[in-house]
């Protein structure tokens, strides 16, 4: 009695593909195949296995209960893969954090990091939401301790993220600013990536953040603080990505700074957990944060 084909391995990348990212367009970016490639490798699995793996609809596509265990399978086998291709095959570590924290705060340090350990390979990429580490190839990632972990990830605490209102030391002296009560009225910078930092900060001091304030809103916080360094307003913002500023004088908080509500913590990844260069990296990003 022969036994029954084997769907190829492409057909189950394929497919485990179109399961993690939803629909057969961005499965086929994701692994650099055409549309129509992708359908035929479902549909010539979906003939093998002799079963209804995925639906498609007007939003994209929606997995039938078998479909859901198989995908649920061939994710844990594809990781393993990697896992066992990345054991063999190290590549150079990818740390991972926000534009802000990486313009502010990590590049002033990376020749520190360079000088203490000259043989590390480490690349750096931008990101300040959820990753997923068997896809995005990232070893370490800075995260607010407010996002969700990749699952099985344990957060490494880091550093509780100390605010405050800020800006040029000519803005505040034609401002006429002394007190809080005299930002009313003021010109206040934020960013949409934290829309309620002020409300933080107000909370913080333990103050309820005036009605009637206005704020005039930028894309990132790397744009907020240059906004507040030539003089158009007071800005609300992590002190760690402006601490040299403040130290040098190119910016004042009138009021210092207060403990906020956001933490940082580090994401490793399982794939890199074993490496001895992640645990250098690791180990100087908690000592330089920790020195903030």
């Amino acid at each position: 009695m022969s036994s029954p084909p084997r769907p190829s391995l492409n057909a189950l990348r394929a497919f485990e593909m179109v399961a993690r990212k939803g629909t057969f367009g961005e499965a086929a970016d994701a692994l650099s195949v055409t549309h129509g490639a992708i359908s035929r490798h479902i549909r010539t699995l979906e003939d093998v296995l002799g079963v209804v793996l995925l639906t498609r609809n007007a939003h994209g596509t929606k997995l039938t209960p078998e479909g859901a265990r198989l995908a649920a399978g061939l994710g844990r086998a594809f990781n393993l893969i990697q896992q066992s291709i990345d054991e063999v095959r190290p590549q150079p570590l990818e740390l991972s954090c926000s534009a802000s924290i990486m313009m502010h705060w990590l590049l002033p340090r990376l020749a520190g990091l360079h000088s203490n350990f000259p043989t590390m390979e480490l690349g750096l990429r931008t990101g300040h939401g959820p990753i997923d580490f068997a896809q995005d190839g990232v070893s370490v990632a800075i995260r607010l301790e407010s996002i969700a972990p990749p699952p099985g990830i344990a957060p490494i605490p880091l550093a509780n993220e100390w605010i405050g209102a800020i800006c040029s030391p000519d803005y505040l002296a034609a401002s006429g600013v002394q007190q809080i009560s005299d930002l009313s009225g003021k010109k206040l910078l934020a960013t949409k990536t934290r829309p309620h930092a002020w409300k933080e900060w107000y909370s913080a001091l333990q103050m309820t953040m005036p009605d009637s304030l206005e704020l005039e809103y930028f894309e990132h916080f790397y744009l907020l603080i240059q906004a507040a360094k030539v003089g158009l307003g007071f800005a609300c913002v992590p002190r760690m990505l402006v601490q040299a500023e403040l130290e040098s004088g190119a910016l004042v908080a009138p009021f210092g700074c207060v403990e906020g509500p956001e933490k940082l913590v580090l994401w490793i990844s399982p794939n890199a957990r074993a490496r001895a260069d992640t645990a250098d990296l690791v180990k100087w990003v908690v000592e330089e944060m920790a020195a903030e």
